[in-house]
């Protein structure tokens, strides 16, 4: 339910509707609007019927239910949308995300030419696994904890904020201290143990889509998260699992356009991932701005023929810098600001 307070209701009377939604076993959940305070009582739908009491408080203008089964995600409880920052990068709300960087760290050599490279194309965020999930447990399984050190240091040389894959709940706190942003890959967007240990930790969480999952279990998964108490969820559409086997996966936009329509929560697309296929990625990339997502991730190595893992789809960074400039008019006519980092560049 969505107990929306009267204009000039005062703090008081919104401890009193708070503390009355909390005895009836509900947990609540402000949002302060320059004109109102809406807050949502989320718990068992079962008795609801008592929260419809609430109409009759001093400073209670109404009480709506909320129609989808994903209430902190819904449009129906947030109308503006949610904008998050990363050390000065604006995800939602017009600011864009070009998120650039390899499948995995490999050395500290990589990591920082790749970083140093997709900054100077554009790029305002640096991807990169330290941990990596692998379908075969004799693949590549990343550098682990001296992989996030290396992912720190390539932030301390080209100021961008860098996001990073989280396997297991047991990691969190480690990779939290390297992070920027923590990234749930498609395998584990249904791991609950870990969706609600990340509602505990202060950074932004990057929530990408399972493979073979529906739209409504996507959002559902954002508000295991958001539920825990952790507001700054980013939502990435990289492919879905279906009959055609020309490209790796089949790369939903219709998703984009709907999580939008549906949600407040900015929505990124991954198209390295979605397609598997390096001449699909820009194509993909104008697609995606056109559908209105509020960013991209794009995977970009030095050397793909070296790569331990995917290097078949990663671009070079004199492609990634096409990419980079082609899609600028395409943001342009969206409305979309591609914001620089706030951290200082540091120079050797």
């Amino acid at each position: 339910m969505i107990i929306v307070m009267q204009g000039g209701a005062s703090p008081q009377q919104i401890e009193r509707v708070m503390a009355r939604i909390q005895d009836l076993g509900y947990k609540p959940h402000p949002i302060h609007g320059v004109e109102h305070t809406v807050i949502g009582a989320i718990g068992d739908e079962r008795g609801k019927s008592a929260l419809e009491s609430l109409v009759g408080y001093e400073g209670v203008e109404s009480v709506i239910p909320i129609l989808k089964p994903f209430k902190l995600a819904s449009q129906e409880m947030h109308r503006e949308p949610t904008v998050i920052e990363v050390n000065g990068v604006q995800i939602g709300g017009g600011g864009f995300a070009l998120i650039a960087g390899p499948c995995s760290v490999e050395s500290e050599t990589q990591i920082i030419e790749t970083a140093r490279a997709v900054k100077k194309s554009g790029a305002n965020m640096l991807r990169g696994g330290a941990f990596k999930p692998r379908t075969s447990p004799y693949s590549f399984q990343g550098l682990e904890h001296e992989g996030l050190k290396l992912l720190a240091q390539a932030r301390q040389e080209t100021g961008l904020p860098v996001v990073t894959e989280i396997l297991s709940p047991e990691n969190v706190d480690l990779v939290a201290e390297y992070a920027d942003v923590m990234q749930v890959g498609a395998r584990n967007m249904q791991n609950f143990s870990l969706l609600k240990k990340l509602g505990k930790v202060n950074r932004p969480v990057l929530l990408k889509r399972g493979m073979m999952c529906t739209i409504k279990e996507a959002l559902m998964s954002a508000e295991y998260i958001l539920s825990s108490g952790n507001p700054s969820v980013i939502l990435c559409e990289r492919g879905i699992r279906s009959f055609e086997d020309s490209t790796r996966n089949t790369l939903d936009l219709s998703a984009v356009a709907l999580m939008k329509e549906w949600s407040h929560l900015p929505v990124i697309v991954d198209p390295t991932h979605g397609t598997g296929v390096k001449s699909l990625i820009l194509p993909m990339c104008k697609a995606a701005i056109a559908a209105g997502a509020d960013g991209l991730m794009v995977e970009v190595h030095p050397h793909p023929e070296e790569a331990l893992s995917d290097g078949f789809q990663a671009l070079l960074p004199e492609h990634f810098q096409e990419i980079a400039d082609s899609i600028r008019p395409y943001l342009e006519l969206e409305g979309k600001t591609l914001y620089r980092p706030t951290a200082q560049t540091l120079e050797k």
